[in-house]
């Protein structure tokens, strides 16, 4: 769909020329410009939505421009049913990431909020970007702001935390680089497309053999698997969680562990189908091992943050688990049709899950501002002396745990059937996030919230205020209408799955 102006480029560039502008005016006027960037910046991708066209699959609101013109490499920008959804989330949660540091932050405030608003820019260039080579600059850029706001703002633990978060995401970066240049020059060899290409598209239709589509999915695996982030290379989330501060944890639940999933649905099932059918197991057994082991590491955290974040692990397992048992059901019944499911299934979940973790870790930020403590021994009887937010808690931990009517059951619900098409006991296993989400997702409640008041910190905690109240509130709006009415979010990206599931139905060989 062509639009009156170039949208993407303004959703884009928006954020990152508003955080330079943020840097310029200073302390007095950073809080209100940044959030001005950020109504402004969501404002602009709403359209994205409206004038969304739900019944093709092809690239829309393009925009195209030379850029190093030797080596074919354009400025080249589109959305589809499956990143249009994810733009939307990343400009949305961006207000609250604003509105969560408005009064804690009080150190280098300007550099704080124009880190978050040029790393919204940068995550909303790898969700549209249709250049390999504008992908991994955006790509890598994200790391930039990421680092710095854990490094300079985060915990006692953070140089820790900000070294391995940067040391294992670019390890993992490098691979893919190689992977976009060998496919680079094959394209040059092929009589399909003209002349060598860097574009994700000429990729997608590019003839390779089964060793080179092996070697290329694992090189991708090794970038996305980091960034969703997949057992057995999730160990650089918790810390990076736990010492980064309420707005760092929110944007990593939200945003970043999204961007490794749509790195899949982009690069690996397009461009490898034999590979990724011949490697499904691995990735399934994988996400099985994080949706079974890791809900069960989340079980014994005492710090919350730690157990939010071994639960954001959990949950992303299922977005890998839908994704890949499609292809068990196209190798078990010949046919892409019934695979929709699951796949579907594990977009949703990425979409709630950024609001549900956001949410709850928005709620541990609440609570570490008035205590100090991440701990949950230090807390009991919350609802005593926070019934509202107590009432706000509970709700998203319900969601988290997978309740019906909230967000968090939709994706996980649609997920484990498609996968009961794919094998019984893949469906069982992780049918049992139903019973260790719950566990320690209601063992968090209880030892927090209820119970009589544990100590004089908890008896002179205050309620929420109103700019608490509203952030939460219209998140938790936003995880009861995907929980009850999903249909606008699927219906939007429907046509698209169905042509990604064709491609990837199709051999290479």
């Amino acid at each position: 769909m062509s639009f009156a102006m170039p949208i993407l480029s303004s959703i884009v560039w928006t954020p990152i020329v508003g955080g330079l502008l943020v840097l310029a005016v200073g302390d007095r006027f950073a809080r209100q410009l940044s959030l001005l960037v950020a109504l402004v910046t969501f404002a602009l991708s709403i359209p994205l939505y409206t004038h969304f066209d739900p019944t093709t699959a092809a690239m829309q609101f393009q925009e195209k421009w030379p850029w190093i013109a030797t080596f074919n490499i354009y400025y080249h920008l589109g959305v589809d049913g499956i990143s249009m959804p994810l733009i939307l989330l990343t400009t949305f949660i961006t207000v609250f990431v604003v509105v969560a540091g408005w009064e804690v932050i009080t150190y280098k405030r300007p550099q704080y909020f124009a880190a978050f608003l040029i790393m919204e820019g940068a995550m909303v260039g790898v969700f549209s970007a249709l250049d390999a080579i504008q992908f991994y600059v955006f790509w890598e850029a994200m790391l930039i702001p990421m680092f710095l706001i854990i490094g300079i703002w985060g915990g006692p633990r953070r140089v820790y935390a900000t070294i391995k978060f940067f040391l294992y995401t670019f390890f993992g970066s490098v691979f893919m680089l190689v992977a976009l240049i060998y496919m680079h020059v094959q394209t040059g060899q092929t009589n399909l497309i003209a002349g060598s290409s860097f574009s994700i598209l000429d990729f997608q239709r590019l003839p390779l053999g089964m060793t080179p589509q092996i070697l290329i999915f694992l090189a991708f695996l090794l970038a996305f698997a980091v960034k969703v982030p997949m057992w057995p290379v999730h160990t650089w989330l918790p810390d990076a969680h736990v010492e980064a501060p309420t707005g760092g944890s929110v944007v990593l639940a939200a945003i970043m562990l999204k961007i490794g999933g749509y790195g899949f649905l982009r690069f690996s099932l397009p461009i490898t189908p034999d590979a990724s059918h011949a490697l499904d197991w691995l990735i399934i057994l994988m996400s099985l091992v994080a949706v079974v082991y890791i809900g069960f590491v989340a079980l014994v955290q005492e710090d919350m943050k730690k157990l939010i974040a071994y639960s954001s692990i959990a949950h992303m397992g299922f977005v890998t688990l839908g994704f890949f048992a499609s292809f068990a059901i196209i190798e078990r019944t010949g046919s892409w049709h019934g695979a929709v499911l699951g796949m579907e299934g594990g977009i949703v979940q990425m979409v709630s899950h950024g609001f549900i973790s956001g949410a709850m870790f928005l709620c541990v930020g609440v609570l570490y501002d008035r205590m100090h403590s991440r701990n949950i021994a230090d807390y009991g009887g919350v609802v005593n002396t926070m019934p509202v937010f107590a009432a706000l808690m509970v709700l998203f931990a319900m969601a988290n745990a997978g309740l019906p009517g909230t967000s968090g059951f939709i994706g996980e619900f649609m997920v484990i059937l498609g996968t009961f098409k794919a094998n019984f006991w893949y469906a069982l296993l992780a049918a049992t996030t139903l019973i260790t989400g719950a566990a320690y997702t209601l063992w968090l409640v209880k030892r927090v919230v209820f119970g009589p008041v544990a100590n004089d910190g908890v008896a002179g905690l205050l309620d929420i205020n109103r700019r608490e109240f509203v952030m939460l509130f219209v998140l938790a709006v936003a995880v009861l209408l995907l929980g009850v009415y999903p249909k606008p979010l699927t219906d939007v990206m429907h046509t698209s799955v169905e042509h990604l599931l064709q491609q990837v139905s199709v051999s290479k060989l």
